[in-house]
């Protein structure tokens, strides 16, 4: 006979012994302490913490998948003394449990344990280097679990809940796959100077949420901007199309950006997403212009949070500017799916001895995300390295709902020829901009060097486009050429190439609207040649183009309108953690 037990020790259990005429010999009553221990966590993913899930301690991709997500909490509750949240040795305001995970340690049994039996919440070294819990004590929160207590006796309350929030302090990296496994456990005392054993442990995991990329596709929600002594004309132009289109413009003055212009060099947006909270995060690169502390002064501040890897600063070129940083939209690959694109980065070509590279810490975060694989391009034979200057993608109602646009020479000789076959050959680039000298059709397609230097371009081009119709599913019709030239600058015996004319592919994407460098190319009755082949190529896809003019303030100085702003989009409606792996 056994009956549940409510008190400690309460002769539930009794053990009679009988001779073969029923005749009682003896009997035994054992004492039992019937216990129920459960730590839970929203093992399904759905925003609430349920009760002893089969699946809590292990974690599994997909939409029938199980485990559970905690933050970096890498935000800042206060703008005082600002400083992501998961450096601070205590929680300063309440609202801050909102960006951990919620953990609930369930009991049920008597009102207290059996003498010298106790309960243990631990983790790993490991672990401990990469989440924190806290215990939630009246209106307090005080710290149980780091880096430095790897574990916690945990007061027994009898029939109750204990909570407590779980905080990451890590992203994934190199050398941190992004699980960490939290541990409960019920210690049974042996005797005098022997360690207790554990009866029972109960485990739960947790992935830290990636940091992911927000492709043009995505809806804009602000847009950011530096303001220079030379670029009021941009900033104008860039103020009337960010109205037009019905966002926020934020202009980083030059008491911030103390004459640093090229706002989507310094920094990276993103966001970092659970079942019970999301925010934006701002990578920073590694570049450290003079733009280097907008990201953390700035940015920073609650629910916009903030991360970046610090190579030493031998390692870091100007490929490791983030307009050498790209994201697709989603995409479909031999049968495998991308819901959240492929991140994009420009290296030096694979076989080169010698070369500019992404640095390795940064490649090494990126990769460590896992959700927007990365893709390798080579961009060393540009001057600046940046991806950005021979790709974008644009949105579109049909196909892959996206275009690939890529630079291209032989577009733009071929329009030029075009031109000149029409009786054009006459017709002036640049004529527009003072104190710069024009040039005709014909003396652009008499130039033998240029021509060669174009080729060599094209060929450049030409070989990441296969890259990326290889690693993106991409047919021909899914990418458009625009008629762009190059010219090769030689810098210490060393030659790469930059844009002849404004880059019209490093352009602004702000939904059906687009922000282009204006080219000020070959004028053929009153109209530019070049503009009216870009309003036609996306006038195709629905999008409207207006032409900005930053000749002076960004082209000369070899970047355009992308390279000069950024954009802050919404997230993925798509969960991340849904993701097939």
């Amino acid at each position: 006979m056994k009956e549940a037990s409510t008190q400690e020790n309460d002769n539930k259990l009794s053990v009679w012994y009988y001779a073969a005429n029923k005749k009682v010999l003896d009997k035994a009553i054992l004492h039992l302490t019937a216990v129920d221990i459960s730590l839970d966590v929203d093992a399904d993913r759905d925003g609430f913490v349920e009760k002893n899930n089969p699946n809590k301690n292990a974690w599994k991709w997909g939409p029938r998948g199980h485990g559970a997500v905690v933050l970096v909490n890498c935000d800042s509750e206060t703008l005082y003394r600002r400083k992501p949240d998961y450096k601070r040795e205590r929680i300063l305001k309440s609202s801050d449990v909102k960006d951990m995970s919620p953990m609930v340690l369930r009991t049920k049994g008597p009102p207290k344990l059996p003498e010298g039996y106790k309960l243990v919440l631990h983790i790993s070294q490991s672990d401990g280097e990469n989440i924190r819990v806290f215990i939630t004590s009246g209106e307090r929160y005080p710290l149980v679990l780091n880096s430095e207590v790897l574990s916690k006796e945990i007061p027994y309350l009898g029939t109750d809940e204990i909570m407590f929030y779980v905080e990451g302090v890590s992203f994934p990296d190199k050398d941190f796959d992004g699980l960490v496994h939290i541990n409960l456990s019920l210690l049974e005392p042996i005797g005098e100077g022997i360690p207790e054993t554990p009866i029972f442990t109960d485990t739960v995991v947790f992935r830290v949420a990636p940091w992911i990329m927000t492709p043009n596709t995505l809806e804009p929600v602000e847009v950011f901007v530096c303001s220079t002594k030379d670029n009021y004309k941009f900033l104008s132009s860039m103020q009337s199309l960010v109205d037009r289109c019905g966002y926020k413009l934020n202009i980083c003055y030059e008491y911030m950006n103390r004459g640093d212009r090229w706002m989507q060099d310094e920094l990276e947006f993103g966001y970092i997403d659970s079942p019970h909270h999301s925010f934006p995060v701002v990578l920073d690169s590694p570049r450290n212009g003079k733009l280097d502390d907008f990201p953390y002064d700035v940015l920073l501040g609650p629910d916009f949070g903030y991360v970046t890897r610090v190579p030493s600063r031998k390692d870091v070129s100007s490929l490791d500017s983030f307009g050498n940083l790209e994201v697709s939209p989603p995409v479909t690959v031999n049968g495998k799916h991308y819901p959240l694109g492929r991140i994009i980065i420009g290296v030096a070509f694979p076989t080169a001895s010698k070369g500019r590279n992404m640095t390795k810490m940064v490649q090494n975060f990126l990769w460590a995300q896992t959700v927007q694989e990365p893709i390798a391009l080579y961009s060393d034979w540009l001057e600046v390295g940046h991806v950005d200057e021979f790709m974008s993608f644009v949105p579109a109602k049909d196909r892959k709902g996206f275009r690939l646009l890529l630079a291209s020479p032989d577009a733009g000789y071929k329009l030029f020829k075009n031109l000149q076959n029409d009786g054009h050959g006459d017709a002036m680039l640049f004529e527009e901009i003072p104190d710069q000298d024009s040039i005709s059709v014909n003396e652009i397609l008499d130039d033998k060097q240029l021509q060669a230097e174009n080729n060599y371009v094209q060929s450049c081009i030409d070989w990441n486009r296969d890259v990326l119709k290889r690693e993106l599913g991409l047919d021909d019709e899914d990418i458009i050429d625009l008629p762009i030239l190059f010219k090769l600058l030689e810098y210490r015996g060393q030659y790469r190439a930059a844009a002849y004319y404004p880059d019209m592919v490093n352009l602004i994407v702000l939904g059906r609207n687009l922000g282009i460098p204006k080219p000020f190319g070959p004028q053929v009755n009153g109209v530019c040649a070049l503009e009216q082949e870009m309003v036609s190529l996306m006038g195709n896809l629905g999008l409207t183009c207006t032409f900005i003019d930053d000749f002076a303030s960004y082209h000369k100085l070899l970047g355009e309108v992308h390279c000069g702003s950024n954009v802050r989009r919404a997230p993925f409606d798509f969960k991340w953690w849904n993701i097939e792996m």
